[in-house]
């Protein structure tokens, strides 16, 4: 695979000889320390699938949700059984026990309901911790996802003679991303706008304490001379409180992913669009044979993008000279068969 003056792309079959073990070698294109986040799509052609990307796209996200539904429903038992042991303005047992848990677990922390003994004290710091973890999860699946667009990306790169394509920065579609950020900015004005409605509308309060109210409950500050004291207002702040600090939360990681395409578009398009040098030709000739063939250019380009590495490169090259069994330097059925024979 490689880009001519027409800004196509040329494929043909490429023997690769065992010389080319030397690709192991730090000799490579400067690396770029650009972050490793790209939009996914879709990839047509017979090519195995991955498990994380391609199996069950996100699984973790369901695990995510039985995680969650877990720690509300421990929570409620547990902060009912306990509810005379809770000091402050109550309303409902049940209703109470849900939206203290909520509050505990989004560290919003109004301060309306405290416990009021030890036990429900050292209950409170577990369930502090415990929600805590539950925020590292997302934020661990949250990273995941950002993992996930980048393999996606690579494949794609590897692969986009299948469907014809022959500019990579076509690949990194950051209107998706921008849609997105305007998408949930739009949901997170909704959810402010309903959050202060109801606060002035049902606890009553006026707009500026309600708009107040409403923005240190997003951001999780919850200072706690204003909150929801109305059975009503709880029974809202159980949903409305959960779902707009998700809806913060997934604007800020739109926002990063938006940002870091933005920047990857940029590097991909200055890497194909500068001209290449006798230095590059040097660094690019991973194997000191005086030619450049088509494997090399291309992973010399992919190193200049900063998307592999030789410690990635060293694990090909192993899985390749196992399965080359006649040592000829190309692959065949019948190395293919001699090695799942072996």
């Amino acid at each position: 695979m490689l880009p001519t003056s027409s800004n196509t792309f040329v494929t043909r079959s490429i023997d690769i000889p065992r010389s080319k073990r030397r690709l192991r070698r730090t000799k490579s294109a400067p690396h770029s320390d650009s972050p490793h986040t790209e939009t996914t799509g879709t990839v047509t052609g017979l090519v195995p699938r991955s498990g994380l990307v391609f199996g069950n796209l996100h699984p973790s996200f369901i695990r995510v949700a039985l995680v969650l539904i877990m720690y509300l429903g421990i929570g409620t038992l547990c902060f009912y059984l306990v509810r005379h042991q809770i000091k402050g303005g109550k309303t409902n047992g049940v209703v109470d026990a849900i939206y203290f848990t909520i509050v505990t677990m989004t560290t919003v922390g109004y301060g309306d309901l405290v416990p009021n003994t030890p036990s429900t004290k050292l209950l409170a710091c577990a369930f502090v911790f415990t929600g805590m973890a539950v925020v590292g999860l997302i934020l661990t699946n949250a990273a995941d996802y950002l993992v996930e667009k980048q393999e996606i990306f690579l494949f794609k790169v590897f692969h986009m003679h299948q469907n014809g394509s022959c500019d990579i920065t076509e690949e990194i579609d950051t209107n998706k991303a921008r849609n997105k950020c305007i998408v949930v900015f739009l949901f997170l004005l909704l959810f402010i706008i309903f959050g202060t409605v109801f606060l002035v509308t049902l606890e009553e309060l006026d707009f500026i304490d309600a708009f107040y109210c409403v923005c240190s409950t997003i951001t999780t500050l919850g200072y706690g001379d204003k909150s929801f004291s109305t059975r009503w207002g709880r029974l809202f702040a159980i949903f409305w409180i959960l779902i707009s600090s998700i809806t913060l939360a997934q604007f800020f990681l739109y926002i990063a992913v938006l940002n870091t395409e933005r920047r990857k578009k940029s590097l991909v398009k200055w890497v194909l669009s500068k001209k290449v040098t006798v230095l590059d030709l040097e660094a690019a000739d991973l194997d000191d044979d005086g030619v450049v063939g088509a494997a090399e250019f291309v992973i010399y380009k992919l190193k200049e993008m900063g998307k592999i590495t030789e410690d990635d490169i060293s694990p090909v090259l192993d899985e390749f000279e196992n399965l080359d069994v006649d040592q000829s330097g190309t692959l065949s059925i019948s190395d293919i068969t001699l090695a799942r024979s072996s």
